[in-house]
């Protein structure tokens, strides 16, 4: 990221919060193209939990094309300020598309990188 000292300080992010088989995940809402409906074929991530419905799909880019993950329901988006977003350390040995963790009302909420979970699936 390139700083530029004029330009207003980013002080929060967008996440779009998801569910997997009743956990909720959040991710980056600049990465999610758009929301789509599930197609047989669409990314399933086992670590994620077993899908109750898999109904829909976040649709994301990848250097070669949309990248697709099934969800069972859309929570929403909402600002949430950088300073309560906490990376994981390498130590904690999550899976590599495991970015970060929010805590939502005193509930953690895991952090998702979408293209990575493709690159943990080896599908790239």
């Amino acid at each position: 990221m390139i700083y530029d000292d004029h330009a207003p300080a980013v002080n929060e992010v967008d996440l779009l919060f998801f569910e997997v088989g009743g956990v909720v995940y959040g991710t980056d809402a600049q990465q999610v193209l758009r929301i789509d409906r599930s197609h047989p074929d669409d990314l399933e991530v086992a670590g994620l939990g077993s899908l109750k419905r898999g109904g829909r799909a976040l649709v994301f880019e990848t250097p070669e094309g949309e990248g697709h993950l099934k969800v069972d329901a859309i929570r929403g988006v909402r600002p949430v300020p950088i300073v309560e977003l906490r990376r994981l350390p390498i130590v904690a040995g999550a899976a590599s598309y495991a970015v970060g963790v929010f805590l939502d009302q005193e509930r953690p909420v895991m952090l998702i990188d979408l293209v990575e979970t493709l690159n943990a699936q080896g599908r790239h």
